[in-house]
């Protein structure tokens, strides 16, 4: 069975726009969140289970990067503990800081077992979030959130591993702004992809997928 890398994804239509027409981004990123979807079913002639089990096992995948404190980390650091993974930038003015925010949130309304899952977040925007930058970000939301970083080849390794859609927008003066997936993506134990928390959902749903995702 040949496993392909996965595409850049928006699942629902879950991406954060600074500059271009959101319904026609959507659409272009839904058609191809669908054609994925349907290879993940009938990829390798195999039965449907297993499809979706090679699927789940090959999304991710390797990666090194580098935590606030100047350590490396890699997929294997992470491995042995479930994790929420979430991509984007210091500077994001709404979806990052509201996103982190309710990973807090849910975690907190899990009592005992919030801590039984990770969060990560992994910046997009190398070129202005350093790693001690990343770790004062992280700290703002009053639970432990690990902030990654990386050089321009590592971060765009890692997001082709999740299929992670992020591109930078001009802005008048010469500074920039980052459109990018703003789904938070839920990762087993193994490593294996478990499902997405995208804006639109319940908190009631997203809760649901943390106790299935730590169970």
């Amino acid at each position: 069975m040949q496993a392909t890398d996965p595409e850049p994804i928006a699942p629902e239509g879950d991406v954060e726009t600074s500059g271009s027409p959101r319904w026609i981004l959507w659409l272009v990123l839904l058609l191809v969140a669908a054609g994925i979807a349907a290879a993940a079913i009938t990829r390798g002639g195999a039965g449907a289970g297993d499809s979706a089990s090679g699927y789940a096992s090959t999304f991710g995948g390797p990666f090194t990067l580098t935590a606030s404190d100047g350590s490396a980390v890699t997929d294997k650091t992470l491995a042995g503990k479930p994790y929420a993974i979430f991509f984007g930038f210091t500077r994001c003015p709404d979806v990052c800081p509201t996103s982190l925010a309710r990973m807090a949130r849910l975690r907190k309304q899990l009592g005992p077992d919030g801590m039984k899952f990770a969060i990560v977040f992994v910046s997009v925007d190398p070129g202005h979030d350093k790693p001690a930058d990343l770790g004062n970000y992280v700290a703002l939301f009053g639970t432990p959130i690990l902030g990654l970083t990386g050089t321009d080849a590592q971060l765009e390794k890692i997001k082709k591993g999740y299929g992670v859609y992020s591109a930078k927008v001009p802005q008048p003066g010469g500074d920039y702004t980052i459109d990018h997936t703003a789904a938070i993506y839920l990762m087993t134990a193994r490593g294996e992809f478990s499902g997405i928390i995208d804006t639109q959902e319940s908190d009631a749903t997203a809760i649901e997928k943390l106790k299935r995702l730590i169970a």
